[in-house]
């Protein structure tokens, strides 16, 4: 059994890694860090838990105890751990937060449908953001043929879980219910990993990522609308994309309309792609919470330590 540690354990995305991991069978979870929490039991804090672990909250742990650790600190707190902490040999870090996305200091960038090969050779992954992980998979076939050309036009509207479990103005339930909201348009932190990325893939930077970020009035999901000038046919597109995620086991390609239903709870991704007059149209619908963060996160771990890449994630929609 693969031994697995968790820092920062009180947020959503800890939540629902805590729940894969518990789930998984190959895995044991070891510990379950929160300064904040320190000797809570863990569904005190999760309360979807109950009944599923007498677990508690640690404020001091050995790393040495861990096969893998999961990084759930806030952007820019991974930095600061390992300044604090010494790395294990051997040990093996998944780290959900921005800290090292551009690759630095020996991460990969845990993309599995784009990075599976040199994921399965790692040691430290640096997990993509949600808005990132749901635009680049809507892109990396067209950036494979290198056919990004002029401005990529995207609207993506995300769940009020993206903006983590901290309150703020915009995330109680008061303000976010029967409301929609444009944020950070064209300055989104997750371009930078977006354009750095798809311009490593097209080997060329002849495109422009113009992202107009939006809150919803739902708890989870990210549902992207890509438009971008193309010269392929329809049946083209299709045939592109279905290649190109032949082997990756939750991306599909439809050619029917998807829904945030089909994906919420789940690790899938799933892509609608047509052509209307000269335009190329690209749905991309997945869950913040788990293809957008911990679900990747556990299909990186499988990746890395060797296991089924499908294992501990077998999940249904909530279509209803």
């Amino acid at each position: 059994m693969i031994r697995a540690g968790i820092i920062g354990g009180a947020g959503y995305t800890a939540g629902e890694l805590i729940r894969l991991l518990m789930g998984h069978p190959s895995v044991d979870l070891a510990f379950v860090h929160s300064e904040s929490h320190a000797g809570a039991r863990v569904d005190e804090v999760h309360a979807g838990l109950v009944g599923d672990t007498d677990l508690r909250f640690t404020n001091s742990c050995d790393l040495a105890e861990a096969d893998v650790l999961f990084l759930c600190l806030g952007h820019g707190k991974s930095r600061e751990f390992w300044q604090q902490h010494p790395y294990p040999d051997g040990l093996r870090v998944i780290d959900l937060a921005q800290d090292y996305r551009d690759e630095s200091e020996g991460y990969v960038y845990g993309l599995p449908e784009w990075q599976a090969c040199r994921i399965a050779q790692a040691t430290r992954i640096a997990n993509p953001g949600c808005f990132a992980t749901a635009i680049q998979l809507g892109l990396l076939p067209l950036a494979q043929a290198h056919l990004l050309h002029g401005d990529v036009s995207i609207t993506a509207v995300t769940g009020s879980t993206g903006a983590g479990v901290k309150p703020g103005p915009t995330t109680h339930f008061s303000w976010r219910a029967n409301n929609l909201s444009v944020y950070k348009p064209f300055t989104h932190q997750h371009l930078a990993e977006i354009g750095r990325n798809l311009t490593s893939v097209q080997k060329s930077d002849e495109f422009r990522i113009r992202f107009v970020p939006m809150r919803g009035d739902f708890a989870r999901g990210i549902y992207a609308s890509i438009f971008l000038p193309c010269d392929l046919t329809g049946e083209e597109a299709l045939r592109l994309y279905a290649d190109y995620y032949a082997r990756a086991p939750f991306t599909h390609v439809t050619s029917r309309d998807v829904d945030l239903k089909q994906v919420v709870n789940t690790n899938k991704a799933l892509l609608h792609v047509s052509r209307h007059d000269d335009v190329m149209l690209v749905i991309s619908a997945i869950d913040n919470l788990l293809k957008g963060a911990v679900g990747q996160a556990v299909q990186n771990m499988n990746l890395m330590m060797g296991l089924d890449e499908t294992a501990g994630l077998h999940l249904k929609a909530s279509a209803f």
